[in-house]
C-alpha cells in the first residue's frame, strides 16, 4: 500500500503507534524488512507528539478514535490509518482525525474505505493460494 504511492520505504523513519500482535508488531516487522528506520509507539509512549512528527511513514493502529490529530503528522508523511472504532453516530472512525491530517500528509488512507479492502483482498488472494497448494492446482 506504502509502494503504491510512490513512497521508497528504504531508509524512511517509521513510526507504528500500537504494540498489537495482529497489527502492530506485524507491521513493525514489514517495515523494518524493507530497510526503515521504524519505531514502535504506544498510548503511553512520552513525547509520542514529537515522535510521531519525524515519522515520513506513520502507522496507525493504536484503537482509538481521533488519536492522532494534524500536529502530530509530518508535512508530506505517508498516513496509514489502521484502526475501526464507531463511534456515538453509528459510523466507523479512523485512529487518524482525518481531517487534520489530511490537510499535513501527502498520502492518508480513508476509515472506511482504506485498509480494509486491501486486507480482504489479500486474505482473498492468500486464501486462494493455499487451496491451490494444498489441491495441486498452479495458480
Amino acid at each position: 500500500m506504502i509502494e503504491s504511492t510512490g513512497t521508497k520505504i528504504d531508509g524512511k523513519n517509521a513510526v507504528v503507534i500500537g504494540r498489537s500482535n495482529i497489527v502492530g508488531k506485524p507491521a513493525a516487522l514489514l517495515l523494518l524488512a524493507k530497510n526503515a528506520t521504524v519505531t514502535v509507539c504506544h498510548s503511553h509512549t512520552a513525547n509520542l507528539k514529537e515522535i510521531c512528527a519525524n515519522a515520513d511513514i506513520l502507522v496507525a493502529a493504536v484503537g482509538r478514535a481521533g488519536f492522532v490529530t494534524g500536529d502530530m503528522v509530518k508535512p508530506g508523511a505517508v498516513v496509514i490509518d489502521v484502526g475501526i472504532n464507531r463511534g456515538a453516530d453509528g459510523k466507523l472512525h479512523g485512529d487518524v482525525n482525518f481531517e487534520e491530517a489530511s490537510a499535513v500528509a501527502g498520502y492518508i488512507t480513508p476509515v472506511p474505505g482504506g485498509v480494509g479492502p486491501m486486507t480482504r483482498a489479500m486474505l482473498m488472494k492468500n486464501t486462494t493460494q493455499a487451496a491451490a497448494m494444498q489441491n495441486g492446482v498452479a495458480i
